[in-house]
Formats: structure tokens, C-alpha cells, sequence
């Protein structure tokens, strides 16, 4: 609903007394509008799936046009969930990560066909690796396992937010053969964890720094961190879940409520919806071929998949008839095992959705996933 709100401009008008109301200077200034609640959309899906509170929004361009969240922060606490509220992305981060390469791309400091022998020259990288290049880490083709390598994994564990445990990883990943090869798709969180530390290094930075000013700053989402929200053992934001059985425990944010600081680039960002929509909003203006903080060409390689497969750098292309258009639709997911959010870019319908909830198991998967259907009927008809 619009409101609109009528200021009356007192100005001295000449042959009027000072004071005196000037008709022809009353303006209208409307106010945005409220964006729709859904949720009581959400409500029936979070109650019979379990879920302890699930949440969503859809925007259309950059306008949050309906947003809505239902449940609780934490399973057997009274505390409601907010709209405000931050959600731990997972894998979603990867757009992200492929985003704030595209725009050291664009100044020409590193390039999607670097090789793996070039961005980490003068480390021991084993020869299967040499000629990998960066964009096949984003697209998952790169040869970097699937599942981290149990000692790599405990070593990342040990190491914890040391500054150099990226790199640490890093050096142990590439100086060993490559799982598969190059060129041969195989999601991979190892892959992006090797392109982000490529970027520390061409950058002499961290990745958490670079993409906090360099693309959080600018987006003005100022609600994105790193690891679980909230304060330990305090009920200050959703919690996430583990499952047994059918009963979610929370887990207290903290070390243990996210896998080690070194995923970053790879998994670790989490943020409210409504940030999270100014994200999408730069890849669906993208997709329109509208100008975003990076080039035209740049978004170009973010958005396209390699010849025979559907993943681009952080996006898996799709075609949905409900899309609009030639069906073209964007879409991820992300779960660190107790979170699970998924975003669906329309170019077409020039709209996006966005679902989270603080659980992430299959459970979770499939209600997330329901929760487009509703959506999609109201506003992508």
C-alpha cells in the first residue's frame, strides 16, 4: 500500500504576505512502498517440516517487493525470528567470491586464465596442477577433490583463524596430484578456497578484508560477516541446527557452528535477506544486460557455463519455464550442515527469490525448495 504524504512549502511569494501558503507550491512526496508480509506463506511449510524458522523475500530489480519469516531463533527457545534477521549463506557464498575476482579482473590484476603455476609461483605445485586456471577453480573443473582430504581437514580444524591456515591448505592441495582430471566437473569447496588464496596473493590481502570493502562496502550490506551469526550462548540471531533423528539442537554460534575460518571463500558469509538482495540484485541487473560494479564482458564470464555443463562461477544456469523469456533462470544453494538458503534469479521476469532456514539437512532441502513454488505463482505468474 502507498502512502502518500503531503508537505505544504510556506514560502513569501511576491503580492502575498510573508507566511502566507503558495498553492502552486505544494509537492507530493510518497513514501516507498512496504514491501508485502509473507509470512504466513511461510508458516504451514515451516510447521510441517519441522523447521525451527524459515524465511524469505523476493525482490524485483533492486526493490524488496515481499519479505517475510516465521519460527523461532532456536529450537525450544520463545524467541521469534525476525526479518532482520542474518542467515548463514554456505555456498552462496561462491557467487560472491567469483564477484570480487570479476572486479580485480577489471583492473586487470588477475585474469580468469591465470594458471595455477602462475598465481602461486615459487610454491610446490605438483605438475597436474600447473596448467589449471582460475576459471576452471570457480567452475568447478579445476581437479580439486570433492572432499577435502582428512589431514588437510584436521589441519584446518587445528589452525582456525590463523592468518596464514588458507595458505597452509592451499600449499598442501596444489602440491599433491589433482583428484581428477582438469577440465572434468567435480563440485568442489577445495576449488574455491585455491582461487581465494590465489587472490590474497596477487593481492597482498585477505579475502575476508577484500570482499568486506571491496563488495560487501559498496553494496552497503552492512549485516554480512563471517561464520554463524550472533554472540555465543546468546539467542541474538537464528542459531543453526543440527538434526537427530527428527529433533534439531542448536548450536551455539561459534567455532563449532561453522566449518573452519580457511572455507571462506568457499562457504563462510552469512547476512540478512534483505543484503543478501542487494547481492542478487547486481547479478540479475547482470543477466539483463544492465551495468553492475563490474563489466559487461566480466559478467559475461561469471554468468556462462563452459561448453556440455551448467555451472558458471558461483551460478548453476538452468532453464525454468516459470522464468519468463527463453526460461533462463540463475540459481544456488548453500549448507554448512545447519543452515540451508537458496536464491532463484528470473532475468526474464527481471525478479529473485531468496529462502533460509537454520536447518540443513535433506528435511530442510525440500522445504526450502517448496517454499519457491507459492512464490513463484504470486509474483512470477
Amino acid at each position: 500500500m502507498r502512502t502518500a504524504v503531503w508537505l505544504l512549502l510556506l514560502t513569501a511569494c511576491d503580492g502575498a504576505p510573508e507566511g502566507t501558503p503558495d498553492a502552486s507550491a505544494d509537492v507530493v512526496v510518497e513514501a516507498a512502498p512496504q514491501p508485502d508480509d509473507i509470512s504466513s506463506v511461510l508458516d504451514p511449510i515451516r510447521e510441517s517440516n519441522g523447521l525451527p524458522a524459515l524465511a524469505g523475500a523476493v525482490f524485483r530489480g533492486s526493490d524488496l517487493v515481499a519479505i517475510g519469516v516465521s519460527g523461532v531463533r532456536k529450537w525450544g527457545d520463545p524467541t521469534l525470528a525476525t526479518i532482520s534477521d542474518q542467515w548463514h549463506l554456505g555456498s552462496d557464498t561462491k557467487a560472491m567470491t567469483a564477484t570480487l575476482i570479476g572486479l580485480h579482473v577489471d583492473t586487470n590484476t588477475i585474469h580468469f586464465e591465470d594458471t595455477v603455476a602462475t598465481l602461486f609461483a615459487g610454491e610446490t605445485i605438483d605438475p597436474s596442477y600447473a596448467n589449471v586456471t582460475l576459471e576452471q577453480l570457480l567452475q568447478h573443473r579445476g581437479g580439486a577433490p570433492g572432499t577435502m582430504p582428512s589431514d588437510i581437514w584436521s589441519q584446518m580444524w587445528a589452525d582456525g583463524t590463523a592468518p596464514d591456515a588458507r595458505i597452509k591448505a592451499v600449499r598442501a592441495l596444489i602440491s599433491r596430484p589433482v583428484a581428477q582430471a582438469p577440465g572434468t566437473y567435480v563440485y568442489a569447496n577445495a576449488g574455491y578456497m585455491i582461487a581465494g588464496a590465489a587472490l590474497e596473493r596477487a593481492m597482498s590481502a585477505t579475502w575476508d578484508s577484500m570482499i568486506t570493502n571491496e563488495l560487501f562496502g559498496p553494496l552497503h550490506m552492512a549485516s554480512c560477516g563471517f561464520g554463524a551469526p550472533g554472540t555465543p550462548n546468546q539467542v541474538d540471531e537464528p542459531w543453526g541446527h543440527t538434526v537427530s533423528g527428527s529433533t534439531p539442537t542448536g548450536v551455539s554460534p561459534g567455532p563449532n557452528a561453522d566449518n573452519p575460518p580457511s572455507m571462506g571463500p568457499a562457504g563462510t558469509v552469512h547476512c540478512s535477506l534483505a543484503d543478501w538482495g542487494k547481492f542478487l540484485a547486481v547479478h540479475l541487473a547482470g543477466a539483463r544486460g544492465e551495468p553492475t560494479i563490474v563489466s559487461a564482458a566480466t559478467m559475461k564470464r561469471l554468468q556462462t557455463p563452459p561448453s556440455g555443463g551448467d555451472y558458471a562461477d558461483g551460478w548453476i544456469v538452468t532453464n525454468r519455464p516459470w522464468a519468463g523469456g527463453d526460461g533462463t533462470a540463475l540459481t544456488h544453494s548453500g549448507s554448512n550442515t545447519m543452515w540451508f538458503a537458496t536464491a532463484w534469479i528470473a532475468p526474464a521476469k527481471n525478479v529473485v527469490f531468496a529462502v533460509a532456514t537454520n536447518r540443513g539437512d535433506t528435511v530442510a532441502a525440500t522445504a526450502v525448495d517448496s517454499a519457491f513454488g507459492p512464490l513463484i505463482q504470486t509474483y512470477a505468474p
